[in-house]
């Protein structure tokens, strides 16, 4: 049997040898195979590794960790960097900044998730170098690590980066303010959220700086907002299994039980979202038992629910100023409300309503001539005279 099998085995003798002979020996090879097996093992499996091999960490050893430091893995990080961090001495801060500044990128990871549990003076010169690293981990870990820190120098510029003209730096600045970990950042994030083409990609991080029924008593309007975008980016923008993180099953059914205009446009989305899930293959092939398990499970639960009465409610938000109008033409073919919105001053949402009035054979009830007369965009004008 491979040190990993036992490692990963129920059989206690087995996995504390196993633990044992990788920390002691400092076997790098069976460390590196263990992180290459990251994407088959379950969760709880790599968790009761984790607590395995800290377990067979003493005095006499503890050093031998910095051996496994050039392979990243964040299932193994916490274990690594805490275990690390109940030896920090002088010696060990000092070792831990040299292969912070000079290091490959995995193991400045580690390092700076380690300075997430040990206060250095020197370390935040160091670890703002790396709050936008390409190298994901060490930039979420050095933003961690810096506000345990307690510098906020960085902290500072990612709220003024949040105005940027370019959209990419605003992401990068919104996932090192999430990874910070300071919730009064939300306003902010949500600003950029609704300005930004990236908004879906902004709002799949803002759930794990605040969670999502905290958000809809914090800032109710914004959350929705925020949710709408999360069920329109499943599955192109985040994976399926982020489902679990934003307790989505609990959320929707959350607002099933206060429903009104907002969270029945919200419905809508994600009803038919979930059955779209559900009738394609190429979504759920790859999912694991449990993510297919909980898709079908929301989508029954969203399906029991009246579509004909969110509709009703849902075409109340037909109105230039509610944040989901976009959404709302999607479902609600309110022919006296569209047509309101023809003269819209969103020339996007113009655009939108009238293919919708098109897909119900009703585009000649409009006078695209004079609509077009007020369109300043020539993209724009040129797509409705081609309807």
């Amino acid at each position: 049997m491979s040190l990993i099998k036992k490692l990963t085995s129920k059989n206690k003798q087995d996995y504390e040898s196993a633990a044992s002979h990788i920390v002691s020996n400092a076997d790098v090879e069976a460390f590196k195979e263990l992180v290459s097996q990251d994407n088959f093992l379950f969760d709880f499996i790599k968790n009761n590794v984790a607590q395995r091999l800290e377990k067979a960490v003493n005095a006499d050893n503890y050093l031998n960790l910095i051996k496994f430091l050039p392979y990243y893995s964040p299932s193994y990080v916490d274990f690594i960097a805490k275990t690390l961090a109940d030896f920090s001495d002088d010696n060990l801060n000092f070792q831990m900044l040299s292969i912070l500044e000079s290091g490959s990128n995995e193991e400045r990871a580690y390092c700076a998730k380690y300075f997430s549990f040990v206060k250095n003076p020197a370390a935040s010169s160091l670890l703002k170098k790396f709050v936008y690293s390409d190298y994901e981990p060490l930039s979420l870990n050095s933003a961690e690590a810096l506000a345990f820190q307690g510098d906020r120098d960085c902290y500072n510029d990612a709220l003024l980066k949040l105005s940027s003209d370019d959209d990419f730096e605003i992401l990068s600045a919104v996932k090192f303010l999430v990874a910070f970990g300071d919730k009064s950042a939300v306003p902010s994030l949500f600003n950029a959220m609704k300005h930004s083409s990236l908004s879906e990609s902004i709002a799949a991080e803002i759930p794990y700086l605040d969670n999502i029924f905290n958000l809809l008593q914090t800032d109710t309007d914004n959350a929705l907002y925020l949710i709408n975008l999360l069920i329109s980016g499943l599955g192109e923008v985040t994976s399926l299994s982020q489902v679990f993180d934003y307790q989505l099953y609990d959320v929707l059914a959350c607002l099933a039980d206060n429903l009104s205009f907002k969270e029945a446009v919200i419905l809508l989305n994600a009803t038919d979202k979930f059955n779209t899930l559900t009738e394609n293959d190429e979504y759920l092939y790859d999912e694991d038992k449990n993510t297919k398990n909980e898709i079908f499970d929301i989508k029954k639960s969203l399906n029991s629910i009246d579509k004909n009465y969110l509709i009703s409610l849902a075409k109340e938000e037909l109105r230039e100023d509610s944040s989901l109008v976009f959404t709302a033409v999607d479902f609600v073919n309110d022919e006296e409300k569209l047509l309101s919105l023809v003269y819209s001053s969103n020339q996007t949402l113009v655009l939108k309503v009238l293919s919708a009035l098109k897909l119900m054979g009703k585009l000649n009830l409009v006078d695209k001539n004079e609509i077009v007369s007020k369109i300043s965009d020539e993209n724009i004008k040129t797509i409705i005279m081609a309807l």
